[in-house]
């Protein structure tokens, strides 16, 4: 079973028509609804399962500027602003500065930090390489030397399973309706033009729609013949019992990755070996993902399972007055890898001996739906207008989850974008632009 995550209170049914449809009810598309609704236009989310029950609340909580793609980095910026924002206005979604600090392990390592804090000095976000004695200090109790890290005192953390719940709240107390167990079929169309929404529940009119379905979207849009280069990506997460002996300080150190939770506990994981399903589109997009594979050949490792099988039955294709694939299964609840999550627990500890004995308490996987250069698309979609996506977030989504809200809705309203959204426009992976892979953190 995967977290457990705050309850909200919300709609029984959507109403007969809204300015604007938001799909998906993860930490993009809630913040999408908030920032629609603080404009003063009607607002329909709708939510297949409930509140943040897919990768929004099962990611590490991270809220990093450091390191950050450069494509991603100005919206990054925003964002971070946005959680300090909400922390301001009463909307409690755990934000907390921690800092937050990755090792280097090699020389490579090393040269990309520098790189890295070079590059970034115009930004002022406070990043810098630190040595073997001040990781100490950051870390206190560390029993392995590293070479260096890259660290940033002014990253923060947040609470995912209580984060897409709050700014839902915050979203519906400006007005919008947040209808959970309500698939959303699919589109209506006059002239080419979206104008109804079609849910298990009932029709929405519209004339604007966004998606914001994370691990959904490619299944979503295909049924329109649209194509996104989309794969899943599981991650596995362990969740201790509170200790005490471990650093507030998120961090991470090559195998391992952890954050400390507002409970006491920590939520720790292999950062190393992360399963792709092997897949009928893993196959169908193995080209356009061998960079990314070269680049962190270390970190992905294809895994064959049921999953094979499930992909392959599921419809690509299905009448929107009958049931879709997404009442098919109300919440993706992978099975976790628990022998890495342990493994990576074990490693922890030995790090840290001088800590209390890591207790876990539950182990949950979660699908990152990822693109092939690591970058989301948050961009209209030309082959159907109406229609803005905002999906492929690739394990970054938490963190820049409020930034990549607000720039959706102003996409989707014609609106002067907060930052330039050229670098995640859904056409750069069929004008013949290169894929560039950043290589990681």
């Amino acid at each position: 079973m995967g977290p457990v995550v705050t309850s909200i209170e919300t709609d029984p049914v959507p109403p007969a028509q809204a300015d604007v449809v938001v799909i998906g009810g993860g930490i993009v598309g809630v913040s999408t609804a908030y920032f629609l609704a603080r404009q003063g236009l009607s607002v329909a989310l709708c939510e297949k399962g409930y509140i943040g029950g897919e990768q929004s609340s099962r990611n590490w909580g991270w809220v990093r500027k450091n390191g950050r793609d450069w494509r991603e980095l100005p919206l990054m910026l925003e964002s971070f602003r946005i959680w300090k924002g909400f922390a301001a206005d009463n909307i409690d979604t755990g934000f907390k500065i921690c800092g937050v600090l990755s090792v280097a392990r090699s020389e490579a390592d090393q040269a990309r930090h520098h790189r890295w804090v070079e590059e970034s000095m115009p930004y002022q976000i406070g990043s810098r390489i630190i040595d073997g004695d001040e990781i100490r200090k950051v870390l206190p109790g560390l029993a392995r030397p590293f070479r260096s890290a890259l660290y940033n005192p002014t990253d923060a953390r947040a609470e995912p399973q209580k984060a897409a719940p709050a700014i839902a709240t915050a979203a519906r107390n400006l007005g919008a309706k947040i209808v959970t167990n309500c698939a959303v079929r699919g589109l209506d169309r006059q002239g080419g033009r979206i104008c109804a929404v079609v849910t298990e529940k009932g029709v929405i009119k519209t004339s604007s729609v966004v998606l914001a379905g994370g691990a959904w979207s490619r299944l979503f849009l295909g049924n329109y013949g649209v194509t996104i280069p989309q794969l899943k990506v599981l991650s596995s997460v362990a969740r201790t019992a509170p200790v005490e002996g471990l650093p507030e300080t998120s961090a991470y150190l090559g195998d391992v990755a952890y954050r400390k939770r507002e409970d006491g506990g920590y939520n720790i994981a292999p950062s190393t070996g992360l399963n792709v399903p092997v897949v009928p589109d893993l196959l169908r997009f193995m080209v356009k993902y061998l960079p990314a594979f070269k680049a962190d050949r270390k970190t992905v490792k294809p895994r064959l399972d049921n999953r094979f099988l499930t992909e392959l039955m599921t419809p690509r294709h299905w009448p929107l007055d009958m049931p879709s694939p997404f009442e098919a299964v109300r919440t993706l609840d992978p099975t976790p890898a628990i022998s890495k999550a342990r493994a990576a627990v074990a490693t922890l500890q030995s790090m840290f001996p001088n800590a209390g004995k890591l207790y876990v308490l539950q182990y949950w996987g979660g699908m990152i739906d990822v693109m092939p250069d690591a970058v989301p698309i948050i961009s209209p979609v030309p082959q159907l207008p109406g229609l803005t996506l905002a999906t492929g977030f690739s394990g970054h989504g938490f963190g820049i989850g409020p930034g990549a809200g607000r720039l959706t809705a102003e996409i989707a309203t014609g609106a002067t974008p907060v930052v330039d959204p050229h670098p995640f426009r859904i056409g750069r992976f069929t004008d013949g632009s290169p894929i560039v892979v950043d290589g990681g953190f």
